[in-house]
């Protein structure tokens, strides 16, 4: 017989305006499916009135009431590293952390956004041009998305970031790993948009709670394809606008359904099923 105390996990998302977030309904969904016993929370910073200076006291709670692991969403990932123990090799290349384990009195980051991204975009974008891509955003998640896309064999990639020290760092961390030249901050956005392939949004707006375009729509056009890290909606204005004229999109459900399954492998220690994952997602 299996011992119910290695088959129950309790996880939380740390993060602010995640109400819909799709995330713990498929952590349970999946645990249902293979027998375990999965509660998973939402720590919403919005719903409970907090900031950031709140993470080293919600950490702490949730080692002391057997919290398995955490993920960490916007506005958090990078935020929460100096609070953590150790770091696996991908969040420590990324700079950016959206899954910690809580094991033996350590809290361990890990970045499985990359993956996730990674996955969609081979699945949902795989034979586009990949010569020049701009990407709006260098926080958290574009930290991670900009590894993959490089990963993915982007050539050139131009990211605008209303934080300028936030954009050279990144672009700094891109180019030491992928070769001097690979990454830039993005100076002229109609310019740079009008030579690239294709555009990738790694910046809120567009969530429910952040509506609009992280860039004027009239930049668009029916040759670039475009990306979305946003599910929720899973159809934001800029992938509305980008449909309309005809650019091929990818939306942000692939690569949240991914970086769950990884999530889920990790805070388990049990293989997720995807697919089963990825029907649950669609189905909600």
């Amino acid at each position: 017989m299996t011992n119910i105390e290695t088959r129950s996990v309790l996880a939380g998302l740390i993060g602010a305006g995640i109400q819909a977030s799709r995330t713990p309904a498929l952590h349970e969904h999946e645990g249902d499916a293979q027998g375990i016993r999965y509660l998973y929370r939402l720590i919403d910073l919005d719903k409970l009135g907090l900031d950031l200076a709140a993470l080293p006291d919600l950490l702490t709670a949730a080692e002391r009431t057997g919290f398995t692991g955490l993920n960490i969403t916007f506005p958090a990932k990078q935020a929460i590293i100096p609070l953590l123990d150790e770091l696996s090799d991908e969040a420590r290349g990324i700079g950016a952390v959206n899954t910690v384990v809580l094991k033996d009195g350590k809290r361990v980051g890990h970045n499985t956004d990359a993956l996730g991204f990674a996955e969609g975009f081979r699945r949902g974008l795989s034979g586009v041009a990949r010569r020049h891509v701009v990407q709006m955003g260098a926080g958290g998640a574009g930290a991670a998305v900009a590894h993959a896309l490089l990963d993915e064999g982007v050539e050139r990639l131009s990211i605008f970031e209303v934080e300028p020290a936030r954009a050279q760092g990144l672009v700094d961390n891109l180019n030491a790993t992928f070769g001097e030249g690979r990454a830039e901050v993005g100076r002229d956005l109609p310019a740079l948009m009008a030579d690239a392939d294709g555009l990738v949004n790694t910046t809120p707006v567009g969530m429910a709670k952040l509506p609009g375009t992280p860039l004027p729509v009239e930049l668009l056009r029916p040759q670039l394809w475009v990306a979305e890290i946003i599910y929720f909606p899973l159809e934001t204005e800029l992938l509305r606008n980008a449909r309309a004229i005809g650019c091929q999109t990818l939306d942000g459900g692939t690569m949240a359904v991914f970086q769950a399954v990884k999530a889920f492998e990790l805070f388990t220690g049990t293989k997720a099923d995807a697919e089963r994952m990825q029907t649950h997602f669609l189905s909600m």
